[in-house]
């Protein structure tokens, strides 16, 4: 024993650490989840100038300015969640509460294919806000086709290609981890692989990944993995699937053949993660529902295309014919989150909107409500339309990483997805303590060192001496998110102590103010 402290000393002496110093942050008698998956093990952490410097049985004489005793409580990782859309909401509220609250130090911003144009302007912008987070962003191919090509429906040329080669070789540059696609989105549905291919290639030169909100997440999702899986293939780069689900009750129970793709494409050496939010509902725009032809060049565009009665009556069969084979009979699985010309909406699904307006109760009538708000404004939705058992066989698969796909919430604006404010106190008190569906230590990896690793961050994602001071200390007994559809400004509860950067952000389970995030670069910053 004498042996392996004099050991444990002369490690802390190496490391600028002795009995007679001072650290600046101890936190003693912990269950440390080191982010490896690996089981836990009781210990201190020594943190200095925003750095991790020791892990383990630490002197008992060693000081520091801050004492944290997480005697009960788990330390791991600071949680990095993958997948959000922090655009705008990051000005109106820097201390970015709901993501701390669940535990998240790091976000990965534009996703699903849209990003800010000028990625450099925008981590200029983010440096002077000084976040209470650090923040990270894909550029998103949406943006860089609108910005050449506007929201058109064709091919682009081969000039045309090489300014989106350009722009995506520039937000690389600037310190994009990689390139995003939101292939369901206009204009991103409009491209096909020999684009995105071109395009992910400059992502790939720049050691970058790509990721993407695949072309269909419904009835023909499985085509969908397949283009996903070629266009990395092709161009050479890692994949990451967003928010791999199901839609749709006729497609409920294909869990295993989803996964089976990704399964086989990684034991042929292709590499592959997924991210999932741990709820039933999905939450996009509501011209989502429209098909994707009559969106085409803009909403002036669109707003002629169903001036004509031919056409606006084939788009509501179209609708119609989706419900049919959903097996419903009205719209009501579709609900308002965010409607600003009647907030009054908000929190109301379809089926209700359209009896308030006094329509005839039936879908054709619900049909043509949801033309009129779309016209009027894209509202932002949640739609209800995934099964428990698909969700749960899905969180399983050992390379599936947590992520919420939410901004900052704003307290009280509007009627968001729940998943903004709880997604990984769910997966810890839900699935982890109350199903089993997962052990603590593995749900804890797949929000640590698995998107730590993805995104290509080498110093996050792991208790380790010489590793950023990314920490969170909570109770395993007690953590659990409390927002719902119906009640979603809730914040999760059970995080007693959060450190970004080595600062104390969250201590006793409220927000100090202190705003120490950083931007995190992409390996292709020049």
């Amino acid at each position: 024993m004498r042996f392996l402290f004099l050991l444990c000393l002369l490690l802390l002496t190496r490391l600028g650490l002795c009995q007679t110093s001072q650290a600046d942050v101890v936190i003693r008698n912990g269950r440390l989840y080191d982010g490896t998956g690996n089981a836990w093990t009781y210990g201190d952490v020594a943190i200095r100038a925003g750095r991790i410097v020791a892990v383990g049985q630490l002197p008992a004489g060693l000081t520091a300015a801050t004492v944290i005793d997480a005697k009960g409580l788990a330390v791991a990782p600071g949680f990095i969640d993958v997948h959000t859309h922090i655009e705008d909401d990051e000005v109106q509220q820097p201390t970015a509460d709901n993501f701390l609250y669940d535990g998240v130090t790091t976000v990965v911003t534009g996703n699903c294919g849209s990003s800010r144009p000028e990625l450099g302007q925008y981590f200029r912008l983010l440096d002077s806000l000084r976040l209470s987070v650090n923040v990270a962003s894909f550029v998103g191919h949406g943006t860089v086709r609108k910005a050449v090509m506007g929201r058109t429906k064709r091919a682009p040329t081969e000039a045309e290609l090489q300014q989106m080669e350009a722009l995506v070789a520039q937000a690389m540059q600037a310190g994009a981890v990689g390139l995003s696609s939101g292939l369901i989105y206009v204009p991103g549905t409009y491209s096909r692989p020999p684009e995105m291919v071109r395009l992910a290639r400059v992502a790939a030169h720049y050691h970058g990944l790509y990721a993407t909100h695949m072309r269909n997440e419904s009835d023909s999702v499985t085509f969908a993995i397949q283009e996903a899986l070629q266009v990395a293939r092709e161009a050479g780069l890692p994949l990451e699937i967003s928010h791999l689900k199901l839609g749709g009750q006729q497609n409920w129970g294909q869990a295993d053949k989803l996964l089976g793709l990704i399964e086989q494409a990684r034991q042929a050496g292709q590499q592959v993660t997924i991210d999932q939010y741990p709820y039933t509902a999905s939450s996009t725009s509501l011209s989502t529902l429209l098909p994707d032809d009559v969106q085409a060049d803009g909403r002036d565009s669109l707003r002629v295309r169903l001036q004509r009665p031919k056409v606006r009556a084939a788009v509501e069969a179209d609708m119609l014919r989706r419900l049919k084979r959903r097996g419903l009979k009205h719209f009501s699985y579709a609900v308002v989150a965010s409607f600003p010309p009647d907030t009054s909406y908000q929190g109301l699904n379809i089926e209700e909107i359209n009896r308030r307006r006094k329509r005839p109760h039936t879908a054709r009538a619900e049909a043509a409500t949801i033309l009129e708000l779309v016209l009027q404004h894209d509202a932002g939705m949640v739609f209800h339309g995934m099964s428990e058992p698909d969700v749960q066989q899905i969180m399983r698969y050992p390379q599936n990483m947590v992520a919420s796909d939410a901004s900052i919430r704003v307290w009280q604006q509007g009627m968001p997805h729940p998943r903004g404010y709880g997604s990984n106190a769910r997966v810890l008190g839900h699935y982890v303590r109350e199903l089993r569906v997962l052990t603590l230590e593995d749900a804890i990896r797949r929000m640590t060192s698995l998107p730590a690793q993805t995104m290509g961050f080498t110093d996050r994602g792991l208790l380790r001496p010489g590793y950023a001071a990314d920490i969170v200390v909570f109770d395993p007994a007690t953590v659990q998110d409390r927002s719902t559809f119906t009640q979603p400004h809730q914040y999760s509860v059970g995080m007693k102590y959060v450190l970004v950067n080595g600062r104390l952000t969250v201590q006793e389970g409220k927000h100090t103010g202190v705003r120490n995030g950083q931007i995190l670069y992409g390996a292709g910053k020049k």
